[in-house]
C-alpha cells in the first residue's frame, strides 16, 4: 500500500465532507444514525484544520480518508470516569474513509498513525467515543485494546447514546 499520512488543509474540506457525507448515507442504510447532514460539517473540520489537529490518508495521491487527533476533551466527555487522570490524553473524532475505499486496512492505518503518535509524545491514553448502533465500530476498537466505558448523548446527532472508549499506554 502505497499510504501516507499529512495535516489536512483548507484545500481538502470539500473532499472530506464528501467522504462523510457517503459515509453518512452508507451508515444510514444500515440503520446507524451516527452522522448526518448536521454532523460532520465545514465549521468543524475548519476549527480541526485551525487547531492543526486534522489529518488526511492519501492513497494514490488521492485524499482517502481522515481522522482528528486532539489535545481537547468535549464537554460531554468531562463527565465520563475514564480510567486514566485527565492529562496527558488524546481524542480521537470523525475517523472516515469512503464507503468505496473500506475494507482495504486504512482505518486501521489511521488508527496505527494515531497510536504512534500517542506513544512518541508521551500520551497516556487515547479516548474515543462510537455510536451504540455501530457495532462494526465497536468491534474495530476493542481488537485494537479499546476498552468500553460509559455512554454519553449528542441529542442533535441521536436520541441513542454513543459509548466511550479508552486505550491506555
Amino acid at each position: 500500500m502505497n499510504l501516507h499520512v499529512r495535516k489536512a488543509t483548507d484545500k481538502d474540506i470539500d473532499t472530506l465532507l464528501k467522504i462523510t457525507k457517503a459515509c453518512a448515507q452508507y451508515m444510514i442504510t444500515k440503520q446507524i444514525f451516527q452522522w448526518n447532514e448536521n454532523y460532520p460539517n465545514r465549521e468543524i473540520f475548519e476549527k480541526d484544520i485551525l487547531r492543526e489537529e486534522l489529518y488526511v490518508l492519501i492513497s494514490s495521491a488521492k485524499v482517502v480518508g481522515c481522522i482528528v487527533v486532539s489535545t481537547l476533551m468535549d464537554e460531554e466527555y468531562k463527565s465520563v470516569q475514564w480510567v486514566t487522570p485527565n492529562n496527558q490524553n488524546l481524542y480521537i473524532h470523525r475517523l472516515a474513509i469512503h464507503p468505496k475505499q473500506q475494507g482495504k486496512g486504512y482505518a486501521q492505518f489511521l488508527m496505527e498513525f494515531a497510536e504512534n503518535y500517542a506513544i512518541r509524545n508521551n500520551y497516556r491514553s487515547i479516548r474515543l467515543d462510537t455510536f451504540s448502533k455501530n457495532h462494526r465500530n465497536q468491534k474495530f476498537y476493542e481488537l485494537r485494546g479499546y476498552k468500553r466505558l460509559e455512554n454519553i448523548y449528542f441529542p442533535k446527532q441521536s436520541v441513542y447514546p454513543f459509548y466511550c472508549y479508552e486505550r491506555i499506554f
